[in-house]
């Protein structure tokens, strides 16, 4: 999995009530773009996370 700062990542677990979150990712920390990511969920707070298999990052920018 790679990512970029200002992609959204979705995980599906049961870490919320509904089983998902979203938020955006403001710190790769991984070589070569890859996890750990540090995310900024809705509410304000950041989270260190290593995206599980559940997990889908959405580019900030499309890719043409």
């Amino acid at each position: 999995m790679r990512a970029s700062i200002g992609d959204y990542v979705h995980t599906h677990g049961v870490t919320s009530t509904d089983g998902k979150h979203t938020g955006e990712i403001v710190e790769v920390r991984g070589a070569d773009n890859g996890p750990p990511y540090v995310v900024r969920f809705p509410d304000g707070e950041e989270k260190l996370i290593y995206p599980g298999p559940n997990t889908v990052v959405e580019p900030r920018h499309p890719v043409d």
